[in-house]
Formats: C-alpha cells, sequence, structure tokens
C-alpha cells in the first residue's frame, strides 16, 4: 500500500504544524501579565527540546465581549497542552491527514476547527474506554450517550466539552474545543484465539491503562509490539482490534466542522469533491458522504495513511494508521428562521448516529486501503 500525497498541498508554502504554533505566537500579547505553558509533552514528538508558548488571549463566547483569562491553577493551558501533543503525535504519523489539514487550512485562509477527537481501545482490564474518559471528565467533559456496534463487537460513548473560553483566532485544538468519541473492542465477544492474543499484551503493558492519554501524547504503545502472525490473527477477525494491537491509543481521527469552512469548502459536498480532486481518497463505504435518517448530521473521511511497521518477529509490513473525517452539523427545525449570522453550536444538530460512525470505521479497513491503492 502506497501512501498518496497531494502535490498541490506539499508545495504549498503553509504548513498546517507550524500555522498552528505560529498562529499562538502572533495571539500571546496581552495586557496582562503572560502567562507561559510549559508543554512536557511536545518533547518526546520530534521536538529537541521543550517548548514554552504564551498563552493566547481569549474570550468567554463568541457572544460576548466579556475578557476572560484563567489563572494558571485553572488547568487550562496544561489541557491544551496535552491536546497539542496529541495532535503532533497524530500528524507525525499522518502525513495525508496533516497534508489535507493544510490545504483546507490553505483555500481562501479557511479556519480548521475540530467537531470532535476519536479514540479506539481495547474493552478489558481497564484498558477500555474509562482509561482515555477519565482525563476529559476531570477537565470538565461531561459523558453523553453511548453506541453499540453489534457487528464490529464494538461499544462508544462520547463526551461534550465544557464551556471553556475560546482562543480568540486560535483554531485545532485552539479552537473551541471538540467532542471526545472513545470506541471500545467488546474482547469477550471474540473468538478465543481473539481473546487469548488480546489478553496477553493487555497483560504485558501491565498498569499502561493508567498512562493512556501519556502513550497518546507520545505517540507510543504501552506493551510491547506483536509478531505478525498475531496481527493477521486478530485482522481477520475484527479489523478494528487489529488497528488497535499496533496503534495503541494514539489518536484514531480528528474531525474538521465542515460548517464553519466558508467560500468555496462552505458546505460539505464541495469539501469532499475539492478534496479528491487534489489527489486525496475518500472513504466510500455507504458513499461518500454519510447522512443520518434525520438529514441533520453528514459526515464523510479520507482513507486512512498506511505505515511501515517492524514486527516483534522481525517481519517488516504496512499497517493502517489514522484518518482525516469532515462533519456538517445543520441548524436544527426549531431554529430556521434565525440568520446565518446568529446561528451558533447549540443550533445545531448535535450527537452521533450508529449508521454513519459504523461507515466512517472503515476508512482503516483493507477494502478501503486496497481501492485506495488500485
Amino acid at each position: 500500500m502506497m501512501t498518496i500525497r497531494s502535490p498541490s498541498s506539499l508545495s504549498s508554502s503553509r504548513n498546517f504544524s507550524s500555522l498552528r504554533l505560529s498562529s499562538i505566537n502572533r495571539l500571546s500579547s496581552s495586557s496582562r501579565s503572560p502567562v507561559f505553558v510549559k508543554c512536557v509533552f511536545v518533547s518526546t514528538i520530534n521536538f529537541h527540546a521543550r517548548t514554552s508558548w504564551q498563552l493566547p488571549s481569549i474570550s468567554k463566547s463568541k457572544s460576548t465581549n466579556e475578557s476572560l483569562f484563567p489563572p494558571p491553577s485553572s488547568g487550562y493551558s496544561f489541557f491544551r497542552s496535552v491536546l497539542l501533543s496529541m495532535e503532533q503525535a497524530y500528524l507525525n504519523r499522518n502525513p495525508t491527514a496533516e497534508s489535507v489539514l493544510d490545504l483546507v487550512r490553505s483555500t481562501d485562509d479557511n479556519p480548521v476547527y475540530y467537531d470532535h477527537i476519536a479514540y479506539r481501545t481495547f474493552g478489558l482490564d481497564g484498558h477500555g474506554i474509562d482509561s482515555m474518559s477519565k482525563f476529559f471528565l476531570d477537565f470538565g467533559y461531561t459523558q453523553r450517550e453511548e453506541l453499540r456496534f453489534p457487528k464490529k463487537k464494538l461499544k462508544a460513548l462520547w463526551f461534550s466539552p465544557p464551556d471553556e473560553p475560546v482562543v480568540k483566532g486560535g483554531f485545532g485544538v485552539f479552537g473551541p474545543l471538540p467532542r471526545i468519541f472513545i470506541s471500545e473492542l467488546l474482547v469477550d465477544q471474540m473468538s478465543p484465539q481473539a481473546q487469548e492474543i488480546i489478553k496477553k499484551y493487555v497483560g504485558l503493558s501491565g498498569q499502561g491503562h493508567k498512562h493512556a492519554i501519556l502513550s497518546s501524547a507520545n505517540g507510543h504503545l504501552t506493551w510491547p509490539r506483536p509478531s505478525h502472525s498475531e496481527f493477521q490473527q486478530l485482522a481477520s477477525e475484527s479489523e478494528y482490534a487489529a488497528w488497535t494491537l499496533v496503534n495503541g491509543y494514539i489518536v484514531n481521527h480528528v474531525t474538521v466542522s465542515a460548517h464553519k469552512l466558508k467560500c468555496r469548502l462552505e458546505n460539505i459536498q464541495s469539501l469532499n469533491k475539492f478534496v479528491e480532486i487534489q489527489g486525496f481518497s475518500m472513504n466510500s463505504k455507504g458513499g461518500v458522504l454519510k447522512v443520518s435518517p434525520d438529514g441533520l448530521l453528514l459526515q464523510s473521511s479520507t482513507v486512512a495513511d498506511s505505515m511501515p511497521f517492524e514486527f516483534s518477529d522481525g517481519v517488516k509490513a504496512k499497517v493502517p494508521c489514522s484518518y482525516v473525517e469532515f462533519a456538517a452539523r445543520l441548524v436544527l427545525p426549531e431554529y430556521k428562521n434565525l440568520s446565518e449570522h446568529m446561528v451558533e453550536e447549540i443550533h445545531r444538530r448535535e450527537g452521533f448516529e450508529v449508521d454513519n460512525a459504523d461507515k466512517i470505521f472503515e476508512s482503516s479497513s483493507k477494502d478501503q486501503l486496497t481501492r485506495r491503492v488500485a
């Protein structure tokens, strides 16, 4: 399998990561005393020294002029820095994701805001949803609905963000806080052979589940690398299980809020077509555009990257990585008469849809990856 990168996006002088950091520096001036964020995780992710950034100026919401600068004790700076480390680990492993985000950002100077960030886990001995969710709950997130995927032997929970201050001019992890979507494999529903493999590596992880957030931030597994035969055994039964075995707690995907884009990319259909024209493959499962039954949640995604992986038995092969999703949340019927400039996120369709999400999971499937290379 080959990684496809768009020539036009690669030739762009704008890089999503550098733009994100430069926007932080540009916005950091404030009449108040500067607050510095020591990002302790970033040093482990292709940074050769620890880096400090000034916290950008922030406002409480889009609809108020009230200025709010959270005190250092609030943990606000620390939480954003962890999200930044997770994002950087994800981008480092997924060049297509970075190219697509850069492409969207550089087209008509579009703001890239995240609708949600997703993670995959093993539902066994504390390594499931709870291993990741505790961190977000500690920082003010609220648990919402549960979703079930019987055929894939999965369940998921999503979490809504707190009403945190919004960085003026910030985007990515420095924009409005994203929803969090965490899924887990129901290991006890797998075959005895698959359960044996998963239990082996969860066991070797020891207390690794207590450090799932750090694992996601530095991009390393909490268990040893598996053998190629073990990976293949899991993949034959559950591609989700095989993906999680070699990727661990790394971000599975970030989702761009398509309804917040503008000009040429202001609707998700135009965005999908634009991304495809630039040479990127889209997940075609159920059609490129996935639509909820009420017609108010529209989603699409790119096909996952693949990366070289050396298994414990010395076999070298490519394995699926992560991808980018796009989501458009349309205005609820009761707010359809609101003028466009008055519409906020609370006026739009909330939550997730099982059928949509089931198809989005296929972005890292062998079927989609094979189609991409063909």
